[in-house]
């Protein structure tokens, strides 16, 4: 039996190490409130759970009395070890910082303990909007997988890998290392969350890199997969479903989607969930031809409420953008041109698609405020750039913004 006194504080660490919420790792053999108290100390975990648990975080029964030997009381283990210790049972910025400081000189470190320090950067990054930070800890995070050998391990790196690609705009090698995890998943037996978050990550590869049929189809696959699943989960799979249905024109579905995806999620379970699922609701929302204007300012007041609370720079950013492409449907242009230039160009981190989305509205804003020429051959110029990256889904929403603003000039002509 693992000691009472330690294995709570190391079972959340060992949780947060790898940025899973209570359900997530609960699944479906527990409750969040019998892990809330094993984490707390309050109950005594059984053998069964202690292998379930196990089984969920992809480690050794072994690793629940890593930190009594890593961290002797007379104050010996290594530095990346006490040092990761503090940052995962924390959330301050600080104590992250001091663990990449001490990655930096643990290159002989245990490659566990290098792995589990690597996620609990790469999560700061991606939460920070550092990209480039985020792309080059995964990387290595990767790297440390294969080197463990342990397809739970692998599955995850690359799928966070190809998640962190996809955002780039990088959507060849995104698809490549998302198959990969989805494969390593399924031949591996790993868990409802694992197979889940891989599914996820191939669905959006498949459906920006144009090949919208696959996606549709992983996408009802995924929802099948996590219908009994974390509440979590079960939301962003809902989420990428209908995503996948706007990219076929298919709004009943998106709307069908997006209704069960809000509805499945508590705002207290999730709150930066629940106010993303907003800004996503709008978004396809606005992308709808016509455009629904009334529920995306509806989900658009509901996220802006949330994240005055609890929103990170890239978030807000987010917010903003949406709502400038809301004022641009609207008719509203001096309101989304204002919306556009309050963002600050030299720090922005919203990923490559919205940027171009970003840019492609400030090219439609050109043209209506009277500078056509230079509009439309800014949205060339984005087509091309969505085309060189393999993102054939952008490229295609581009050109297609391309063909109305020309056939809206040729109609005016004739007027």
């Amino acid at each position: 039996m693992t000691d009472e006194s330690s294995f709570g504080a190391r079972l959340r660490a060992l949780r947060l190490e790898r940025g899973l919420s209570q359900a997530a790792l609960a699944g479906e053999e527990i409750s969040t409130g019998y892990l809330s108290r094993l984490e707390s100390g309050a109950r005594q975990p059984t053998e069964r759970v202690v292998a379930y648990l196990a089984g969920q975080l992809g480690v050794d029964r072994q690793a629940f009395d890593a930190p009594l030997n890593a961290t002797p009381a007379a104050g010996g283990g290594s530095s990346l070890a006490r040092t990761l210790s503090i940052a995962a049972s924390c959330t301050d910025d600080e104590s992250v910082e001091e663990l990449v400081d001490a990655l930096a000189t643990a290159d002989e470190e245990d490659p566990q303990l290098r792995w589990q320090a690597l996620w609990l950067i790469a999560g700061f990054r991606h939460r920070r909007g550092e990209r480039t930070e985020e792309l080059a800890c995964l990387e290595k995070l990767a790297e440390v997988a294969d080197e463990l050998g342990l397809p739970a391990l692998q599955s995850r790196s690359r799928t966070q890998l190809a998640r962190c690609l996809r955002s780039a705009g990088q959507i060849a090698r995104a698809l490549e290392l998302a198959e990969s995890a989805h494969r390593t998943a399924k031949d591996s037996g790993l868990t409802v969350s694992d197979t889940g978050t891989a599914l996820l990550a191939l669905v959006s590869a498949e459906a920006e890199a144009g090949r919208v049929t696959d996606a549709r189809a992983h996408a009802q696959e995924l929802v099948a997969l996590v219908e009994e699943g974390p509440d979590v989960l079960r939301a962003e799979a809902l989420w990428s479903a209908a995503t996948v249905c706007s990219r076929q024109g298919d709004d009943e579905a998106v709307h069908a989607y997006l209704g069960r995806a809000m509805r499945s999620l508590d705002s207290r379970v999730d709150p930066v969930l629940w106010a993303r699922l907003r800004l996503a609701a709008a978004s396809l929302y606005l992308q709808s031809r016509p455009a629904l204007t009334d529920r995306a300012r509806t989900c658009l007041t509901e996220a802006e409420t949330a994240l005055s609370l609890i929103g990170t720079p890239v978030q807000q950013q987010e917010l903003l953008v949406l709502q400038a492409h809301l004022a641009f449907e609207e008719g509203r242009y001096a309101d989304a041109r204002a919306a556009h230039d309050r963002l600050d160009f030299d720090d922005l981190v919203l990923t490559y698609r919205d940027r171009i989305r970003l840019q492609t509205l400030d090219s439609l804003l050109l043209i209506v405020e009277g500078n056509q020429q230079e509009g439309r051959a800014r949205l060339k110029r984005l087509g091309d750039e969505a085309r060189r990256a393999s993102n054939m889904d952008l490229a295609a929403e581009i050109w297609r913004v391309l063909a109305e603003t020309l056939e809206n000039a040729e109609h005016a002509g004739r007027r």
